[in-house]
């Protein structure tokens, strides 16, 4: 009797994975050239708010003032902006990850607006969420009318890749993210056939940016000293505490959110927001404004040069900034931020127990808050090891990722469902 069944999909070769790599690269460098493109946009505007602007006025560039102004106005800005482009800025932006499914390239204009004011503001979310969610839009939309016998999810997993490679300057990073969600994906062929076009697109997002703005995530941090049973005790405390802060956060989040909701309106929630967030950085200093990452690098000049308690107050006072910044609308990313915070955190535990190396607090602190936040356990665990650039942290990173992991997993994320409840 003839098998009625379907045929299987024939396993990738050669020959069906060389047609991605035009595309796969032609992504990965659009997708880098956005980002760019957004952030250096946005850095001259940063510019002309925190300096032009208060030198003409005679007022101080951080003065608790200004600041208060400053992101109010710019809570004000975002929210006529969400109101009026087409679109509305894309979804809620509590209810959105890191990848998600495609939005109509239409909202693309809109979102890349309120982000740049945003990032320019010094609202305390990073790009990579809204700059992410933009790519895999316009690829999306162009790949279906360049090549409509594509799969969908190849133009997706494509943008990104491209981004990701491009916001952390290397391949890895992507791959890492994307093993998580591909590597469960029904269709033929081992993960490295599934990866491979997106680690094209990776490695030519990462390319790109490093050829054009030389990033570096190392922050020159007092060299690790080795390995000692004490070091074992240290990651096995500091990462699940960073953690369970972190998920004080993620808690709150829920509440948070439901409390700008209830004002009705995105202009009067982001107003609202942008004066807490001034309020907030007229409590923690000028450093707790902004994504984060150039903050980190002046924390990290002077490790020893703060007390515990300013570097807790930075700590608590960045969390709850990047909480409200999701929570009341803006749109942005966690994982900056989260560094930031990660980041205070080691160097308090630091200066409380001087036993805890640097290098060793400040990767687990980032460790985490990362897995609290973002519940993508690879991408925390490899942004942490980068920012020490010390191989010898790694083995006791992973160690520590165990415990922390069993205290966030199943738990509430800092990520919504349409109604306001929290995923899991």
């Amino acid at each position: 009797m003839a098998n009625d069944a379907p045929s299987a999909a024939p396993a990738p070769s050669a020959r069906t994975l060389l047609p991605l790599v035009v595309p796969s690269l032609v992504v990965g460098v659009a997708a880098a050239l956005l980002l760019l493109g957004v952030d250096t946009v946005a850095g001259e505007f940063e510019d002309v708010l925190w300096g032009t602007l208060p030198d003409a006025l005679g007022i101080g560039r951080y003065s608790s003032l200004w600041m208060i102004v400053m992101l109010t106005a710019t809570g004000l800005a975002v929210g006529l902006a969400v109101h009026l482009v087409h679109g509305h800025a894309g979804p809620d932006p509590a209810t959105t990850g890191l990848v998600d499914e495609p939005m109509p390239a239409g909202v693309v204009p809109g979102l890349l607006l309120v982000t740049g004011l945003a990032l320019a503001g010094g609202v305390s979310l990073g790009p990579e969420n809204p700059i992410t969610a933009s790519n895999i839009a316009l690829a999306y939309w162009l790949g279906r009318k360049a090549a409509p016998a594509a799969p969908a999810a190849l133009w997706v997993a494509l943008a990104a890749a491209g981004t990701i490679g491009a916001l952390f300057g290397t391949p890895v990073a992507a791959a890492l993210v994307l093993s998580e969600t591909l590597a469960t994906r029904p269709g033929p062929g081992s993960l490295w056939d599934k990866l491979f076009g997106p680690l094209i697109a990776a490695g030519a997002g990462g390319l790109t940016t490093v050829l054009i703005d030389h990033p570096t995530f190392d922050l020159g941090l007092p060299r690790y000293a080795g390995t000692h049973w004490s070091d074992l005790l240290a990651a096995l405390v500091v990462t699940p505490l960073a953690a369970v802060l972190g998920m004080a956060a993620v808690y709150v989040f829920p509440y948070a959110h439901a409390a700008f909701r209830r004002l009705g309106h995105p202009v009067l929630a982001l107003t609202a927001g942008g004066l807490v967030l001034g309020l907030l950085g007229a409590l923690g200093g000028q450093l707790t404004l902004f994504k984060g990452l150039d903050q980190v690098k002046i924390l990290a000049e002077d490790p020893d040069g703060r007390s515990a308690g300013s570097f807790a107050l930075m700590t608590v006072v960045k969390l709850a900034a990047m909480m409200t910044a999701a929570a009341c609308g803006f749109r942005g990313g966690r994982i900056f931020p989260s560094v930031f915070v990660g980041v205070a955190f080691g160097m308090c535990a630091h200066v409380l127990v001087p036993a805890v190396q640097i290098s060793l607090g400040v990767a687990c602190g980032v460790l985490g808050v990362l897995l609290a936040v973002t519940r993508l356990g690879w991408l925390s665990l490899f942004t942490a090891a980068v920012l020490v650039a010390d191989q010898n942290v790694l083995p006791l990173l992973c160690v520590a990722t165990l415990p922390a992991w069993l205290l966030v997993t199943g738990r509430p994320q800092m990520q919504l469902h349409g109604d306001g409840t929290p995923m899991r």
